[in-house]
This record gives C-alpha cells, structure tokens and sequence, in this order.
C-alpha cells in the first residue's frame, strides 16, 4: 500500500519536517525511524512510503528540525489510520500541524476527557460502502447536544444549506465522516459548524475564511483529512478550585491531621460552592526523624510513596477491629480539638496503631486480588521504600551514609531482605501492607471526588531528600555535591537552601527520563492535574555547596562563566583574593559585629596583611561556624555572631567555576550589596556592575532556554495530566515563551508581577493558559498581607481596588471578597484559592487571627507545618448562606 503524506505547515528557512510512525523503523525508506518530507509548496510539505502487507494500523507524529538540529514534536498523538480496514490501493495524508501550545490540547488531558468534557453523545452517519475521503476534525469545547456538522459548494457537501447539513460521528477524539466525492469537481471550498441535535438547529459556521480541498478523488485511493481543530472561541471554558493541604483539613472522624478520607468531605464541599478543583501539596512520606522537621513536606523519603500520616485507621481496621480504633478515641478527641496539628504525637500514635492492626489482620491483605494489582504496577518503588525504612528503623537514622551495612544499595541485598524466608520480610511487609491501605483510601477519595465532578491537582516537589530512598537506589542520578535552592528575594534576603542534592539531567536523559515518567504514571493514579515546583529549575537550578548555609552562596547551574578575560577586556584590575575571598578589614568587622568586634577579631579571625583579615580554619565556611555554634549554644549574642560570620563568608565577589584553574568565574548574586563591591572606587563599580548584568540577565537567556527544551517537551508528552508551573522569582526572559510554546499554565499572583515596572498584577490581565490566584502556601493570606506593609496596601487600595480614601488598617469582608471577585472574573482558566481567603470573605467564618492561617514562612528553614482549618468540614458543608454565596459568585462569573 502506497502512502502519501501531505502536511499544512509553513516553516522557515532551515527547518525540516519529519515524519515518526510505528512502521517506519526498518524501512529503507526511513533514516533512524523517520521518515524526512521534502518541501511541496508554499503550504504543504509532502511524503511518500510504500508499506508492506500485513500492517494493521498506523500510527505517526510530525517533528520539526531546526537549522541547528533541534528538535519540536506536534501535539497531536492521535492519527490512527486502521489499515486493515481499507482496501483501497494506496492513502492520501491531508493533515494540519498541531502545535503543542494550542490552547485546544489543554482539554485533551485527564481533567477535561475524564471529568468536564465527557462527551457521550452518539450521532450516527449514513454508512457508505464506497467512500473516497475522510474528514476527521477536532472541537472540545461544544456545548451539551451539540455536535459538529460539514457544509460546502457542492451538492454531496450540502451546497451551504444550512437546514441540512453533514453531521458527523464522534469517535474517540475525533468528529469523523465519510464521503463519496467521486462525481465532485475539485477544488471544493468548505466550512466546519455547530449543530444542536436537540433542537435540529444550525447553531453557526466555524469563524475563519474557506478551508480548500485540491486533491481529486480516485476508486483506487482513500484521502483522509485531519483537519485539525474546528476554529471555534477556544477560551471560553473556565474554572475555579480551592487549595489547602492535605494535613490541613479537619473533620469528626480523623486523628488530629487531616486524612485521605476527609477529601470526600472537601468534595461535597465544593460541589456545593461550583468549585471544581481541590489543590493539594506534595502527600508523599517525610518520614526521616520522626519529629516536627517532617512536617515539611517537600523533603519526602519517596518521591512515589504516600505518607502515613494521612491514612484513616478506623477504614483499615473495619468492624472486625473496630474495638481497637475505640480505645484511642480519648486521645483522638484531644487530638483534634488542637488549633494546630501535634505531628509528633499524631505520627507516634498512627504507627504504633496500624502495626497492632497489621499484627491482627496479618497477611489478609495480601490475598486480595487488588493488592496483586497494586504490587505488581508499583513494586520498582515499593520494594526499595520497605526496605528502605526497614533499614531506617534498625539503624534508627535515615541518613543511609551512617548505616553499618547496606548504605550502598543493591538488588541482590533487596531481594535477600525482602525474600520469602528472610527475617526482615515481616517489617518489610508492614510497609507494603500500609502504602496499599494508602493507596485504597486515597483512590477511593479521588473516584468520590470524580463523581462529583471535582478533580485534583497534586504538586511535584523540584528537588530529592539526601537522605532518602531515591538517593539511596541510584545516587548518579542526582549531584550530592550541590544544595538546591532559591536565590534571595523579597521572602527571603538571603536566599533558601532547601538542602535537596540537584538533578543529573545528563544522567536522566540516558535511560530517557524514566524515573520521571514513572514517577508522573503513579502520579496520574491520583492526581488530574499537578503543579511543578519551581519550573525555573528545569532551565537552571541554583545550586549551594555543601559547605554554605545560606541561599546567598549559591548560583546558578548550569550558566555561562564569565572568562577571565572578559575582566581585563571592560578594564578591570583583577586579583584573585580580592574578588573570590572573604574580604574582611577592620572597617567591615566594625560594622557588622559593633561592640563584639574586637571579641570576633581575637576569637574567629586571624591577620592576613595590615589591612585584612581571614577567617582562621575551623570558621572558614558556613557549615563549620554552624556546627561551632550548633555545640556552643550557651554563647552569648549566639544568633548576631553565628550571622555575622555567615556574612564575612558570602563577603565576595566572584566564584571560581571548579577545575577552570582561575580562569573562569561566576558571579555571587546581589554583589552591589556587599561592602565588598561598595569598597571599590566608583568606576570598578560600574564596570563590575556592566558585567554582572550581563552575566545574569543576557548571555544565559538562550542557553537556558536550551536546557529547559531538552527536558520539559519529554516530561510533558509522557503523561495526559493538565501541567501547571511555579513561574515565580528571578525569572529568565526565555520561560514564558517556552511554558507558551508547550502549552504549560502559568501562575500570576497579584502581589507578585512578573513586569518589574509595575507593582501590583490585575487579574483581568492573566493569559488564558494560567492559574491566578490571590496567595500560595508560601506566603500570607489576603488578610495576613494587608496588615503587613501599611503603605502598599494603600497604593493597592486606590490603584488595584480602585477605591478613594484610606484603606482600611484591617482586611474586612468586604475587601477580600472585591478581590475573590476580581480573580473570579479574570480571564484565566483557573482561578484558584486558599480556603483560607474564601472564608475571609464572611465575618463569621473567618479565623480571629489572620497570621495563625499562614502555612509556610520560606525565609525560616526550620519552620514547623502545622496550620488546621479551625473549623471542621462538616460544619463548612452546614454553612449554607456562605455556600450559596460563593456559587452565586462563580456562576455569574462564568467559572
């Protein structure tokens, strides 16, 4: 059978098209599996192939070449040919470029073909037993009873009579339909429309000129037409949800945090409201010390288990065990009537409950079929997590380096410790036995949530915990070298180390991003859309050494250095010490510890020449003076000197790119607000600045952006889950056209404008393809925020709310609520809000104390997570005024 592929698309010069298909790896044809088309006309390009018998399908994607040998695949993944069921000779290929951008893919992934956009209606079309052409074309935003419909200049086309036109058949992602154009003169101009079945009604033509059709029709050939999607308003469909965390819900029935179970209580919730998303943080295990510190949960042991902390132990044990549950329902009531979570005590009494019901219920669970299921899908993660926290609870330390056996993973010590007969398969059991009840009550919540016609959005951390199961299996994966982090910013001046080690991008894209991709399969049994944490860092992470504390030390990797040239080039003197060491002279000592100087002088450094000191070897890093500190706690004027210290070391200028032999160098960030750079003369300084400019806000741009499309492209087409992406901080120029180009949402907060010229962002000017929302998890609520700058929330009150007079010293109801509807009316497709902002809108409902609402202070690494809603779920659902309210608000606003 012949094959010819016709493809719209005007490229540029340079740029090649290719074609991928299932059939095409060993064809002569073919080069590498593609098949190459060669220019046809100022509209097509074409291809040809002859195929051998016995193929049953075809399945095929176009690629774009750049000059350079990049590569761009469409978006679409879908043209399916079913060869064995034509008998035609030979197939002409008509098809449209789908760019991966497009709006209209947004609502082919999960949360729209599962849940908004199911589609069951049937039309059937007169079957034809001889057929020449086939048009398929796509329309996912038709309303109820509407399908699409065909008119055109000929009398098979219906001769643009609208009182009767072609209606086609929807089948999976398409609208299809078959006709016999052999007594047509071509060309044929062409319209695709709106049809109501109900009504018998024409609704309207797609906008847009004629689409034109050249290629005549022949017995002994079948043209089939993707036609792309019917041009239709593609902005229309909006949406609004709700975020919270998981630990952060209250109801009756949970154990003093919230549970898996109780998202069905949030489900009913905003089912009731018109909301149709629940937003939620990571939900993996931070099971690593027991303590507060897992409270944190983007430090996860597992980037697939689920944390137990979540589960409900009353549905695991069951009436049969229902006498256990009861005896802890003292200690569950005092539990839950904290205003905060107690995650110590919470974790103490969940563990040792749900190893009595495992000892009781013994291997029970493991003859269910479903657990067969769940093992044998999720087992390449499952097994290293229960052996993983085996070894964590024997050595009592998750830190896998302090271990006496077993800190170098392999599969033959796994398969010994999980092996029939090994004596450590029970506590290895334990842990399938408690992420399958996990994974049970989690899933059943998601199914509830669906019914509702609620989805969920989950959340993917940037970075690994240090110590957990993933850097344990496969350590090469990841550079245990470097700390990820943030660089400084208005949340925190000294920039965030979040401790994670940093991806080995090289080494992930060997065995082509498979952790990811399993990582976004288990992912997707839960979750319809996710949000990526710090999307930034798939241009360039900001990478800490080890041996610094704070961001500020950290840059930018990977990123162009500067040379040592380029110094003597702008006409800056260069020595080596002055610009890549601490520069430390009385002067400076003086202004940072005052009186304690002299002490700093005798205690911590030591005279290099009559002008400058050096800090002695044990203070030489941010690490050493945090252990000195961390064992003289009883130090007085402890925190000024500890900060004091970390000061004198991020005291520099540049950093030397390692191994370059003092040629290449790096600059440290905000170096003008070093008394190092305020040191220099005048003239240093605006040089140094020129280039330092440079070095972070021009030569980098493209460079990065080649870094994020040699990762993102392939992340994105390995899963149907909406992708939405944490956009916010020092934000490279190159980041909104790549989210742009592959389709990925965007976020914009108010507060946060990406246009360095304004200060305030107005919803009304969100794009299409984002999320807006008032506040994050990382920052205050509407009300904690108006009471902590008096002056900008002034600017605000009159710019943004548009309102005369003084703003009130207070955020009342009336406030919050102008700018619930302000994000409401945006032209976003998802506005989405804290419940904590929502509730701000009703004097009676709100919290007394805005700033106990807030979750997570970034500046503070040692911040404990313990925010609870301090009211429970089920009396959120008895409040039927405020209820009805926030419908009546979504349902005006469109969403």
């Amino acid at each position: 059978m012949r094959i010819d592929f016709y493809l719209r698309f005007s490229t540029q010069f340079g740029q090649k098209i290719f074609i991928n298909s299932n059939l095409f790896g060993s064809s002569s044809s073919t080069s590498a599996g593609l098949l190459a088309m060669s220019f046809f006309n100022h509209e097509f390009w074409k291809a040809s192939i002859e195929l051998e018998e016995g193929a049953t399908f075809l399945q095929y994607q176009y690629i774009l070449t750049s000059e350079s040998g990049e590569q761009v695949k469409e978006g679409e993944k879908n043209r399916i040919i079913h060869l064995d069921k034509i008998k035609n000779n030979s197939v002409v290929l008509i098809d449209t470029w789908n760019a991966v951008g497009s709006i209209e893919n947004a609502f082919y992934t999960t949360p729209f073909k599962e849940v908004f956009l199911k589609n069951n209606i049937k039309t059937k079309t007169k079957a034809l037993k001889n057929f020449t052409h086939q048009f398929k074309v796509k329309a996912p935003l038709l309303k109820s009873n509407e399908v699409v419909c065909l008119l055109g200049n000929d009398e098979e086309l219906g001769n643009w009579k609208t009182s009767k036109p072609i209606l086609l058949e929807k089948a999976d992602e398409w609208y299809t339909v078959h006709l016999d154009l052999s007594a047509t003169l071509f060309p044929i101009s062409y319209k695709y429309g709106v049809y109501n079945i109900k009504k018998n009604e024409f609704i309207r033509f797609e906008d847009g000129d004629n689409r034109t059709l050249h290629a005549d029709a022949s017995k002994d050939s079948l043209t089939i037409i993707h036609d792309g999607f019917v041009q239709l308003p593609n902005n229309t469909w909006k949406g609004s949800g709700v975020a919270i965390p998981v630990f952060s819900l209250r109801s009756n029935n949970s154990f003093g945090v919230g549970e898996f179970t109780d998202i069905k209580l949030l489900a009913d919730w905003a089912a009731q409201t018109g909301l149709k998303l629940i937003q939620l943080l990571p939900i993996n295990d931070t099971s690593a010390t027991f303590t507060n510190a897992d409270s944190y949960p983007y430090a996860a042991i597992s980037a697939f288990a689920l944390h137990p902390v979540y589960i409900n132990l009353q549905k695991i044990a069951g009436k049969k065990n229902e006498k256990v549950i009861k005896s802890l329902q003292r200690k569950q009531k005092q539990l839950n009537t904290l205003s905060d979570i107690d995650y110590e005590q919470v974790m103490d009494f969940k563990m040792r409950m749900l190893r009595e019901l495992f000892d009781l219920q013994g291997n029970d669970f493991s003859k269910e079929d479903e657990y067969h299921d769940f093992f044998d899908a999720n087992q390449h993660w499952l097994k290293p997590y229960a052996a993983f926290c085996f070894l964590r609870d024997k050595n009592k330390t998750a830190d896998f380096n302090q271990w006496k056996t077993n800190n170098v993973y392999s599969d033959d010590v796994l398969e010994k410790l999980s092996a029939p007969r090994s004596k450590s398969l029970t506590e290895i059991r334990f842990y399938y036995y408690v992420q399958y009840h996990l994974h049970l009550q989690l899933k059943d919540a998601v199914d509830y949530a669906h019914k509702k016609g609620i989805v969920l959005k989950g959340d993917i951390p940037i970075g690994i915990y240090r110590n957990g199961v993933d850097a344990w299996t496969d350590p090469e994966q990841y550079h245990m070298c470097w700390q990820a982090g943030a660089p400084p910013d208005d949340f925190a001046v000294k920039g965030q180390n979040w401790g994670f080690p940093t991806y080995n991008w090289h080494k992930m894209q060997q065995n082509h991003f498979e952790w990811w991709r399993q990582r976004f399969e288990q992912m997707s049994n839960y979750f319809d859309a996710f949000r990526i944490d710090h999307i930034l860092g798939f241009f360039r992470i900001w990478s800490i050494p080890l041996n610094a504390v704070e961001g500020i030390l950290g840059r930018f990797v990977p990123a162009l250095p500067i040379h040592i040239s380029e110094l003597g080039e702008r006409g800056i003197w260069f020595d080596y010490e002055r610009y890549c060491e601490p520069y430390i002279t009385d002067g400076v000592v003086d202004e940072i510890f005052g009186v304690h100087a002299n002490f700093v002088k005798e205690s911590f450094l030591k005279r290099k020449d009559e002008l400058t000191y050096e800090l002695q070897e044990q203070f030489n890093t941010q690490r050493k003076i945090d252990d000195y500190f961390a064992n003289h706690s009883d130090l007085e004027e402890k925190n000024l000197l500890r900060n004091g210290l970390f000061d004198l070391v991020s005291n520099v200028i540049l950093f030397e790119e390692e191994g370059s032999s003092k040629q290449h160098f790096h600059f440290r960030i905000s170096i003008e607000q070093t008394s190092s750079f305020q040191h220099f003369d005048g003239a240093t300084k605006a040089k140094l600045k020129e280039l330092y400019v440079d070095y972070f806000y021009r030569r980098q741009d493209e460079f990065w952006k080649k870094e994020a499309l040699s990762k993102l492209p392939h992340l994105k087409e390995s899963t149907d889950m909406l992708i939405c992406g944490e956009d916010l901080g020092m934000v490279p120029h190159s980041v909104p056209g790549v989210m742009r180009d592959l389709g990925i949402l965007s976020l914009e907060i108010q507060r946060m404008p990406k246009d360095p010229n304004i200060e305030f962002f107005h919803p009304k000017n969100a794009p299409y393809l984002s999320v807006i929302t008032p506040s994050t998890h990382d920052m205050s609520t509407l009300r904690g925020w108006w009471e902590e700058d008096r002056s900008r929330t002034q600017k605000f009150y009159n710019t943004i709310l548009e309102a005369h007079g003084e703003a009130p010293a207070f955020c009342e109801p009336w406030v919050n609520r102008a700018l619930i509807l302000q994000h409401l009316y945006s032209p976003a497709m998802w506005s989405i809000f804290q419940l904590q902002d929502l509730l701000g809108m009703s004097e009676t409902l709100r919290r007394q104390d805005p700033h106990e609402e807030r979750i997570n202070i970034p500046a503070d690494p040692n911040h404990y997570w313990k925010y609870r809603m301090h009211l429970t779920l089920e009396q959120l659902i008895k409040e039927k005024e405020f209820s009805e309210e926030l419908k009546d608000y979504i349902t005006n606003s469109g969403r």
